[in-house]
């Protein structure tokens, strides 16, 4: 099987990544195309086949994911349309707010069109921990579950339909930058209670990757886990209230629905 990566900024650079280091394809088998010598030279040194040309990297791949800003999709997949071969290849795009109808219009050839997924990674594909969320749009059921496997390959994957896809965008595309914040946040706190910065954060990371991980394990629903180290007139509930009374649970669900306009 190869796969050719089209546009390797942040996302397409991170899925890249990923494909390396999940060892499921073989790197010799990843064509990496973008107009930057710089970025093609930086993947050349993991092995993988690299290009400026997105046509040479559409037509001699099974799999072409196209992976730029969403007001370039068009441009791109149109360039590559007649180039592909629709009875063997299989389209991905990554781009957020790009519907399968707009995709679909602009590669028909023939009144034909390609199997096309749409797919929502988010960066820590890089590290294999993404939470991918996957559309298949006129793909055959081996088709998707190749997809999904290679995804897998990466963290986990939700096979769901487009009507989610923007939920799930500001869910966990956009909700890693939220995880994020929350890490800062929690660091600058630790500096003002006394630690370093770095020790602050390497202290808010574990205790997040902990309840990341026990919450996996149990299966317990997050206010069951709180409830076992929230005594009462303990430290962990006034805190907890203190968070409420600013808003903590209503600020994060306010700011996934904007996110998800």
């Amino acid at each position: 099987m190869k796969i050719s990566v089209i546009g390797a900024g942040a996302m397409g650079g991170a899925t890249v990544e990923g494909l390396v280091r999940s060892q499921y394809i073989n790197p010799q088998d990843i064509t990496v195309s973008d107009p930057s010598q710089q970025v093609v030279a930086k993947f050349a040194k993991m092995g993988v086949s690299v290009t400026t040309d997105n046509r040479l990297a559409a037509e001699t791949a099974d799999i072409v994911c196209v992976v730029v800003k969403p007001w370039l999709v068009e441009q791109i997949v149109k360039d590559i349309k007649d180039v592909m071969d629709y009875q063997k290849q299989q389209l991905i795009v990554v781009a957020a707010g790009v519907s399968s109808a707009s995709i679909t219009e602009w590669m028909q050839k023939e009144g034909k069109m390609v199997p096309l997924f749409l797919v929502i990674p988010n960066i820590a594909i890089a590290q294999l921990s993404s939470m991918t969320f996957v559309v298949p749009v006129g793909a055959t059921n081996e088709q998707t579950q190749t997809i999904v496997g290679i995804f897998n390959e990466m963290g986990q994957t939700l096979l769901t339909d487009e009507k989610h896809l923007a939920a799930g965008t500001t869910l966990a595309s956009c909700g890693i930058a939220y995880a994020m914040r929350y890490i800062r946040a929690a660091s600058e706190g630790g500096v003002e209670l006394g630690f370093k910065a770095d020790d602050a954060k390497r202290i808010v990371m574990q205790t997040m990757k902990g309840a990341v991980e026990l919450l996996q394990a149990s299966g317990m629903h997050p206010e069951a886990a709180i409830d076992l180290v929230t005594t009462p007139g303990g430290v962990t509930i006034k805190g907890l209230n203190e968070m409420e009374h600013a808003g903590f649970t209503s600020a994060v669900i306010r700011g996934l629905k904007a996110g998800a306009k």
